[in-house]
């Protein structure tokens, strides 16, 4: 066939008729092509299932998350019925307060359901969910105007709002600007239904005079990311920021969020602001919300995320909320939202814990703010003995831990020897590879689980990264029974399921170390 004539397609020309079918006689062998035994050529290959679309999709490689958090699934560590599987501190799960979150939902207030729960219902949410959540936000998030119900949209998690949210807002081809490193699961979310591809704006652990703390993000980096985009043909059509940060668990001033806002609106950018671990902030620094700005320079282009999976530890729900006070957005949001919608029962559910104030204020949060930061000193006190330091953090389920003398060398190559050699032995943390970030080393590992395996993961690293010490099995555990007990005399911070049982709990993981192999 002549280069560039376009191919028959596939299901015409066959004997047997049909439009397009060519006479009996016309239907010659071509020169070299097998006959049948009956003297027919063989059937046409049939049509490709996929479409374009469709292979792109099904061809795109899944991320260092995914691929790590499926080895976890087929072999998941359990205290008692798998004691070498592996242990996860890699995904970002909050499991700190089931306990609270199960008592809960034992009250009567949580079974009583209306018949029209079980219906169709507003695609955008049910009303009174979003009135909830509407009051919700407007006091946590200390919303500088009362927000209005009819700007919020609920669908099945934050990667759906992502999802729908980048689709509108982009064509095929479009960038938005991200500061690296970032959680990379955003995307497999742009690119999937979008075809949108990022735009990095990269941070470094290296302070400049210019700077004040390691992967600090200014508006100089946004500039020149977005003129390299420029340059390269990519038309950028947004910003995203993530705050709290993951995975540095860093806070943006006020001032920087303002100074980012600004940026954007120079440039006719939308700002898309994902608070997801909002409320799962522990230090000391003081975390403002886009939602508290007393002005923002473009409220139409500005849209807020935040969903219940961090922050109430129910990243199985799949709740995400999208605020946004763009009207034809909001609508051709809303057209997607049909495909990601929540069920009616779970929406009052999580109605009656969000309207729960005395619970809220008592009982949960500063429980959960108290657990965290134990969980997080326990965590960075263990690595520091390992010889591994951190980024300081005040938010998100985290921290970001620097392994780069323990790479054979420094190179994304070594990072990614290393953490196969830590999921060999049973350890699944987070490769900075997979947050897109430019330097080696950086892994991120999650402190938001139980005391247990807290000291478990210690002590697998220390046996991994530490080889050379030649220390038995029964001199390894002895020695973290002995660190054990000088941490229930004097730690300053051990995670608690409840008040006042941390030194009971630790007795149990005492005798946990001692009854199984490490």
């Amino acid at each position: 066939m002549p280069s560039g004539q376009c191919c028959q397609p596939a299901g015409t020309g066959q004997a047997g008729g049909g439009r397009g079918a060519r006479p009996a006689s016309a239907q010659k062998p071509r020169a070299g092509r097998r006959m049948s035994s009956s003297g027919a050529p063989p059937a046409p290959a049939p049509e490709r299932a996929l479409s374009a679309r469709g292979t792109r999709i099904a061809g795109s490689a899944p991320g260092l998350l995914d691929k790590g958090f499926a080895l976890y699934v087929a072999d998941p560590f359990d205290r008692h019925l798998n004691p070498q599987g592996i242990l996860n501190l890699g995904t970002s799960e909050n499991k700190l307060c089931f306990d609270l979150i199960e008592e809960r939902l034992r009250r009567p207030d949580m079974n009583f359901l209306e018949p029209d729960l079980f219906y169709y219902s507003d695609t955008q949410g049910t009303k009174s969910f979003r009135e909830e959540i509407a009051k919700f936000l407007t006091d946590y998030a200390r919303a500088a105007e009362t927000l209005n119900p009819e700007h919020i949209t609920v669908m099945s998690g934050c990667c759906a709002v992502f999802a729908t949210l980048s689709t509108v807002l982009c064509d095929p081809g479009d960038g938005y600007l991200i500061p690296t490193p970032y959680f990379g699961g955003i995307n497999s979310k742009t690119w999937l239904y979008g075809g949108i591809q990022p735009v990095h704006v990269p941070l470094f652990s290296e302070v400049t005079d210019e700077e004040s703390h390691a992967f600090q993000l200014t508006v100089k980096k946004l500039e020149a990311a977005l003129q390299r985009a420029k340059k390269q043909g990519i038309r950028v059509r947004a910003l995203i920021l993530i705050n709290p940060h993951n995975p540095l668990g860093d806070i943006y001033p006020a001032q920087l969020l303002k100074e980012c806002l600004e940026f954007a609106h120079r440039y006719d950018l939308h700002v898309i602001v994902d608070e997801i671990y909002m409320l799962s902030v522990y230090g000391d620094a003081t975390f403002t919300s886009v939602l508290s700005l007393d002005s923002v320079p473009d409220p139409e282009r500005t849209h807020f995320m935040w969903g219940f999976s961090k922050d109430f530890g129910m990243s199985g729900i799949r709740v995400g909320v999208l605020y946004t006070r763009n009207h034809e957005i909001q609508k051709a949001v809303n057209q997607l939202a049909v495909f990601h919608g929540c069920p009616g029962p779970v929406q009052h559910v999580l109605s009656q814990f969000i309207s729960d104030r005395d619970w809220l204020n008592n009982v949960f949060f500063p429980t959960n703010k108290k657990r965290l930061k134990e969980a997080q000193n326990i965590l960075v006190d263990g690595l520091a003995g390992v010889g591994i330091p951190v980024l300081k953090s005040s938010g998100g389920l985290y921290v970001w831990a620097d392994f780069r003398k323990f790479l054979k060398s420094q190179t994304f190559e070594a990072e990614l020897e290393l953490w196969q050699k830590l999921l060999d032995e049973k350890l699944l943390i987070s490769p900075g590879k997979a947050f897109y970030c430019y330097e080696p080393g950086w892994f991120r590992l999650v402190f938001s689980d139980s005391v247990d395996k807290i000291y478990l993961c210690i002590q697998r690293l220390k046996q991994i990264l530490h080889t050379d010490a030649a220390e038995s099995t029964a001199n390894n555990t002895s020695s973290n029974a002995d660190a054990l007990c000088t941490l229930a005399e004097g730690s300053s911070g051990n995670p608690s399921n409840t008040p006042g049982d941390d030194v009971s709990q630790l007795k149990n993981i005492l005798l946990y170390y001692n009854h199984i192999c490490i």
